[in-house]
């Protein structure tokens, strides 16, 4: 009789197992069918712009208000072919449409322009936390834009500079100095760029994929010892160049590219921020 009761039991508690096992996930709503839209890109569709230039593409999220509100969170950049995120941007705000109150964030994300051609804005993905630990997810469409080559006015300036020279042997010191001046400016303009970045990727160290954070990151830093070392960015190896003594100091940050690359795994947020503090260091950069 014991054993019989002590079948029963456990055909019980696998039942109820069985059960557990068997039970249906939770199917989130689609944002559709809460009210939720998102549109990308300026008003009037994306002007033509020149390589080098930055220009804004905003993303708004709208949603009936309904007495309640909706936390977005962004949870990809604007990198694309050609194109990098130098920063991103966000403001509410509230209107009546329709007899209706409608709320809605608009993320302004800015970009520049780093090659010529018909390239596009990628899609941008962005959460929304929910209360059965799944984020519901939104995504907004690519947008084409047209980037066009400058206007190349060389020719003509080395002409003139040619005959000034021809005339006026003394300009040359000026010219030096002019040239002197320029390459300093660009030199703080390649590190104004380089900044914008990171700060873009410090607002992101507690909502980024750590393995996607960590290979931005590795970009930037690839740009900056680039730019330090007059090597070509296509050639930049940091593993080599530590291992040959040219990167004292940045054994620890490139194992752990090395490591996102490779596999990587969760990180905390804060692991990403000390990971940041320590590329700043490395690349002589302040906040400001």
């Amino acid at each position: 009789m014991e054993n019989d009761s002590l079948n029963e039991n456990m055909v019980a508690d696998s039942a109820m197992t069985d059960s557990v096992i068997a039970a249906p996930e939770i199917q989130l709503p689609t944002p559709e069918q809460l009210g939720i839209s998102i549109t990308s890109g300026p008003q009037g569709g994306m002007h033509a712009v020149t390589v080098g230039d930055t220009f804004d593409f905003p993303v708004t999220v709208s949603w009936a208000v309904q007495g309640s509100a909706l936390l977005v969170v962004p949870a990809s950049s604007a990198n694309a072919k050609g194109l990098t995120q130098v920063a991103m941007s966000q403001e509410s705000a509230r209107s009546v449409k329709d007899g209706a109150e409608v709320a809605s964030i608009t993320f302004t994300y800015k970009i520049v322009a780093q090659d010529t051609g018909n390239l596009n804005v990628p899609a941008l993905r962005f959460e929304i936390p929910t209360q059965v630990g799944r984020p519901l997810d939104l995504r907004s469409e690519s947008v084409p834009v047209r980037v066009n080559e400058p206007f190349n006015p060389l020719p003509i300036g080395v002409g003139l500079v040619v005959a000034l020279c021809v005339l006026f042997a003394g300009l040359w010191r000026v010219r030096r100095r002019a040239a002197v001046r320029q390459a300093v400016a660009v030199k703080n303009a390649a590190e104004s760029v380089l900044r914008e970045k990171m700060l873009v990727l410090k607002q992101r160290v507690n909502s980024a994929d750590s393995r996607e954070w960590l290979l931005e990151l590795e970009s930037v830093c690839k740009e900056h010892v680039a730019d330090r070392l007059g090597i070509a960015l296509s050639a930049v190896n940091l593993d080599n160049l530590v291992k040959d003594g040219k990167l004292e100091g940045w054994e620890s940050l490139v194992e752990e590219f090395a490591h996102a690359r490779y596999g990587g795994g969760k990180r905390d947020g804060f692991e990403n921020k000390e990971t940041w503090k320590a590329a700043m260091r490395l690349m002589n950069l302040d906040e400001e």
